[in-house]
């Protein structure tokens, strides 16, 4: 059996809110949101590409760290596609990101940039060469 990505979680203070940014922000579709027994809120959410993007709030009793969008060790960041990368940065900060980095050409030609999505999430924005 291939190994291939099933989903991404993100934790979030309030899911709801940040679930309705990537809907507005990357046209994700809201699968479910429930209460699980362990006292979190859980989102399922899509990507048009069928990529589960899950978040969720704090389990009961559960204390979580700060969010860090920017370079760290761990999870850095996941990335979207996209064909306009500067368009998509200036959509992107009118929603409520912050600009990080970039568009940074690349030698094979696609651009790079990053965000930091509201809730400290650090997303790559990726044009291919044209």
């Amino acid at each position: 059996m291939p190994y291939n990505v099933n989903h991404i979680h993100l934790k979030s203070k309030d899911p709801k809110i940040t679930a309705e940014w990537f809907v507005k922000a990357f046209n994700v579709k809201i699968i479910s949101e429930t209460v699980r027994p362990v006292g979190d809120t859980f989102i399922i959410t899509h990507t048009e590409g069928g990529l589960a993007i899950n978040i969720s709030s704090e389990r009961t009793n559960e204390t979580l760290g700060p969010a860090d969008d920017d370079a760290h060790y761990g999870l850095e960041h996941f990335g979207f596609d996209t064909d306009d990368i500067e368009a998509d940065i200036e959509r992107l900060v009118s929603l409520g990101a912050v600009h990080k980095e970039g568009p940074l050409p690349q030698p094979d030609g696609r651009k790079i940039g990053f965000i930091g999505a509201p809730g400290g999430v650090r997303i790559e924005l990726i044009q291919p060469a044209t």
